[in-house]
């Protein structure tokens, strides 16, 4: 077996593929913050920004704040659902009272023009 180099930790997190999309690329930011403000913070080098913005996540405020952000998203959620069975529901009344009336034989289409003008040769 071969010599192996003895890589730092920012070597190995410079070592990621880059992102294909705009998302991934925030994703892949947002972890190297998060890296390098724990190793900072496990130093005693982080600023008090960083200590802070840990500190109020870590709130039982910060919690409950997140807690209802996605019981919001959820009720939008419903909402949105309720809104396209509601339009669904709309279409499918419609579409019956459209084939109710070409049953009792009332055609609410109207004639085609070519017929029109075909008959007023005649």
């Amino acid at each position: 077996m071969g010599r192996r180099k003895n890589v730092s930790e920012t070597e190995t997190i410079r070592a990621v593929r880059p992102a294909l999309t705009p998302e991934a690329r925030e994703n892949q930011l947002i972890f190297l913050a998060t890296e390098l403000a724990e190793k900072q913070l496990r130093e005693g080098t982080a600023s008090s920004q960083v200590i802070s913005h840990y500190l109020k996540l870590g709130t039982e405020k910060s919690r409950l704040e997140c807690e209802k952000l996605k019981a919001e998203n959820e009720l939008m959620q419903a909402k949105k659902a309720h809104l396209e069975s509601a339009q669904r529901t709309e279409e499918m009344f419609a579409e019956a009272i459209k084939v109710f009336s070409k049953y009792r034989g009332h055609d609410e289409e109207e004639p085609d023009e070519e017929y029109i003008d075909d008959y007023d040769e005649y």
